[in-house]
């Protein structure tokens, strides 16, 4: 698949990878999310910046 263009979100929604995704980052499961950032066509060193995304320090 051709994801030029789109954003993470664009690619793993049309990829059907988005609840793998959720269940991945909720569980801090690294091994889940290169996989699936390969499957998407995006480098590994996204990975770290993903999961501060999406895992905000306490308080916050």
């Amino acid at each position: 698949m051709d994801y030029g263009g789109m954003t993470v979100n664009e690619r793993l929604y049309v990829s059907d990878l988005m609840d793998k995704f959720d269940k991945a980052i909720k569980e801090n499961d690294i091994k889940t999310l290169k996989d699936i950032v390969e499957k998407i066509d995006l480098d590994e060193s996204y990975i770290e910046t993903i999961i501060e995304d999406f895992n905000p320090p306490a308080g916050l």
